[in-house]
């Protein structure tokens, strides 16, 4: 057994026995599990230590990634985010999942700082504090910098914890092998792609390794939001930001969590609701570009009270139709159009065309109907697009993990908004961003806006027909003097002929046809 796969693999045993010590192997087992997982669990339960009777699933959770280490913290609170894999019940716990881990010493703070920008810490700060904030890739410091005008202001800096790139090299290909062997024991989770939500998770670790790409989705947010009322995101500070280095603004705010906070500064928690749910679907469907984790400790209200999103280490997007997607579900729900919302199923190729229209109507109606007449605060838009996953199987809809990744989001942002005001109707909060988006893009605004696009690729073929005219006329005159005077051939050209003949070769007429084409086009088209 070659070394690439020993090493995963004993790092992969090692895992195995600490989620079996903390009783999380039993404690999340399937009622009917095959036979190979009936083997594990029975090995499980001579390992897991005692005294767990108590202990919740969540807390062994917790207590079993976090001894693991950075990378089985980031993969528990990746995998929160694809209920798909898991199910919901573990998702629901992983959601509770926090970084307990500590921080590491400000000199390898400074000492990343000074590589990074290439200069003395002093040359770039003022002053740097020790860590405020320690999570599994890296920690936050409160730092001052001097301003052009001599001033000085406080500033964040984020910090990658030392070594932990190569930790998560590691890491992953033990959840690689572990994928692996899910997919070849347990032929029935092939379906859920285990392989493809490690590269999924790869990718996003990728991502987050990279404070620059953290600065560039915090620039690109400030722009497209720059005119949203009640929401902004930090300022970012280029000229001290690199790879394992970003320095943003400090936002002096209270956070979301903070109810007593919020109301002592005099803010109002009811509109601040509002704000959290429709930014959100602003950015996803006006932007296709939103924050996928904004959960209560990434949003602060500053003192002019507006919401304030940080950490934007996560992020979503969604191109044209899956924004369509999103708007018309929900505008189909808000009106009760079960048929179209199912037939935006079908046309996004979400539901195989084998299935049929009426069924998934009916599928629907069965999910929103229970939702008449009741109380706004019993009125879930999570519950619903919970309910509405459920069906992913029966009707054998393929897994869409941006999708997931965007109805797992909505339903933090619906807890924080539901926190602010256990009374918001998500679905007023909502249909005024839902609506002004079905009427900019699918409206007859939208359809004046493809006949004008549709306009103007006539009219630029229509300024281009004398030149064409021109060019057929050319093509014309070349080939009635062709037709005159033979097809003439430059000398080296007919050289090279005669020496292929000379050999007892003849040129195919397929090739002299392809010529005169290829000559026709050219004079046709330029």
């Amino acid at each position: 057994m070659s070394g690439a796969v020993v090493g995963p693999l004993l790092r992969l045993a090692r895992a195995g026995f600490v989620l079996a010590r903390e009783g999380v192997l039993r404690a999340m087992a399937p009622p009917d599990p095959p036979t190979i997982g009936r083997i594990v669990l029975a090995v499980s339960a001579l390992i897991e230590r005692r005294g767990l009777t108590g202990v919740d699933r969540g807390t062994r959770v917790s207590e079993a990634l976090n001894r693991l280490g950075p990378s089985y913290v980031k993969l528990g609170q990746f995998l929160a985010t694809r209920p798909d894999v898991v199910g919901r019940d573990m998702a629901k716990d992983l959601e509770a999942l926090q970084d307990r881990v500590a921080s590491f010493p400000l000199a390898d703070s400074i000492a990343t700082i000074e590589r990074a920008l290439q200069r003395p810490w002093q040359a770039a700060f003022v002053s740097i504090g020790p860590p405020v904030a320690a999570a599994s890739i890296a920690q936050v410091h409160k730092a001052r910098v001097r301003t052009p005008d001599g001033e000085t202001r406080e500033v964040a800096v984020k910090v990658l914890r030392p070594g932990v790139e190569a930790r998560f090299r590691r890491d992953l290909d033990s959840f690689y092998l572990a994928a692996r062997l899910i997919e070849w024991l347990v032929p029935a989770v092939r379906r859920l792609r285990p392989v493809a939500v490690v590269d999924t998770l790869a990718r996003s670790v990728r991502l987050e390794m990279d404070l620059r790409l953290e600065a560039a989705a915090l620039s690109e947010m400030a722009e497209n939001s720059r005119n949203d009322p009640g929401f902004r995101v930090p300022g970012v500070d280029w000229e001290r930001t690199a790879k394992p280095v970003l320095t943003l603004e400090w936002v002096d705010g209270v956070k979301v969590s903070n109810l007593a906070g919020i109301e002592a500064a005099g803010h109002d928690r009811v509109a601040l609701s509002k704000t959290v749910m429709q930014s959100f679907l602003r950015h996803a469907m006006r932007d296709g570009f939103f924050h996928a984790d904004m959960h209560q400790g990434n949003l602060f209200v500053d003192p002019a009270g507006l919401l304030v999103a940080v950490d934007f280490g996560i992020t979503g997007r969604l191109n044209p139709a899956e924004r369509r997607f999103l708007a018309e579900i929900l505008f189909g729900f808000i009106r009760r159009d079960y048929l179209r919302t199912a037939e935006v199923h079908f046309e996004a190729g979400y539901v195989p065309p084998e299935q049929e229209v009426e069924v998934f109507a009916q599928a629907l109606r069965a999910i929103g109907e229970p939702l008449r007449d009741r109380p706004a605060r019993e009125i879930s838009m999570a519950h619903l697009l919970n309910q509405l996953f459920e069906y992913t199987e029966v009707f054998d809809m393929k897994t869409q993990p941006r999708l997931i990744l965007l109805q797992k989001t909505m339903v933090v942002v619906e807890g924080v908004a539901r926190t602010l005001d256990p009374d918001l109707d998500i679905w007023t909060a909502s249909e005024p961003v839902v609506r002004e988006w079905i009427e900019r893009n699918l409206g007859p605004g939208a359809k004046l806006g493809e006949l004008a696009g549709s306009a103007g690729a006539v009219g630029g073929l229509v300024m281009r027909l004398p030149a064409l005219a021109e060019r057929v006329e050319t093509v014309s005159a070349g080939l009635a003097d062709m037709t005159r005077h033979g097809f003439r051939l430059d000398e080296e050209t007919a050289r090279a002929i005669g020496r292929e003949e000379g050999r007892g070769r003849r040129l195919p007429t397929w090739i002299g046809a392809l010529a005169l084409a290829a000559i026709a086009l050219k004079l046709l088209f330029g």
